[in-house]
């Protein structure tokens, strides 16, 4: 049963991970589903755009808790069936791969940036704060949060090999790294086209778009005047 555990404990963290707090919130909440309007991005960023900041803040915190909490437990509980911190290193890169293809939600995720936050923090908290402060200072002098987000993602690796040194949980940081570059890719186009929205600006939506059709609720009144985020 123990050659099983670690597999066991990375699918359940892919199912975890596969909820997508964004369109559950607007659901309960009685918002347009987030990917109907805006970005089409299931996150809290294109949830803000809804209109509602409740909504907005709920989506940020449970998607930064499905990569926090999966970890932790395998942190605490794991010992137990053999599973140690580079198991729940693969049990976070699980979760955050349940973020961006849920499977419960027809594979349509986000970009994966709170989650992979969570993952970070709970696996080593000064990695995770290091990471944080690094999308802090970059998003505060450029004012772009995607490319906060890039290069916070970019460092987070070399963060753990110069300061804690080349281990197996680093294959899981860099390839959700790498990942959540990868998924900033129109972002990224922006940037060197000069079209990127800065915080607090409001993006404009792409030429020729069709009108969002929203399920029901308030969110539609919002979500045609927002264009391609990054969240």
């Amino acid at each position: 049963m123990e050659t099983l555990a670690p597999f066991a404990a990375v699918l359940a963290g892919y199912l975890f991970g596969s909820l997508s707090f964004a369109v559950i919130v607007s659901r309960l909440m009685g918002l347009a589903d987030p990917r109907s309007y805006g970005s089409g991005n299931p996150g809290a960023t294109n949830v803000l755009r809804s209109g509602n900041r409740i909504a907005a803040v709920l989506t940020l915190a449970l998607d930064a808790l499905k990569g926090y909490v999966p970890v932790l437990l395998v942190l605490l509980f794991g010992p137990r069936a053999g599973l140690g911190t580079d198991t729940a290193a693969f049990v976070g890169l699980a979760a955050f791969v349940g973020h961006l293809w849920p499977v419960f939600f027809r594979f349509q995720g986000g970009k994966g940036v709170a989650t992979a936050a969570g993952v970070l923090l709970a696996l080593n908290p000064v990695l995770g704060a290091a990471t944080l402060l690094t999308w802090v200072i970059v998003a505060a002098f450029f004012r772009y949060s995607s490319l906060a987000s890039i290069v916070a993602a970019a460092f987070a690796p070399f963060y753990q090999a110069l300061i804690w040194g080349v281990e197996p949980l680093l294959l899981a940081i860099g390839a959700m790294s790498l990942l959540l570059v990868w998924r900033h890719e129109g972002n990224i186009r922006k940037l060197l086209a000069g079209t990127e929205s800065r915080l607090g600006q409001k993006a404009a939506a792409p030429a020729g778009t069709a009108p969002p059709h929203p399920r029901r609720g308030r969110g539609h009144q919002h979500g045609k005047h927002a264009g391609k985020g990054h969240s």
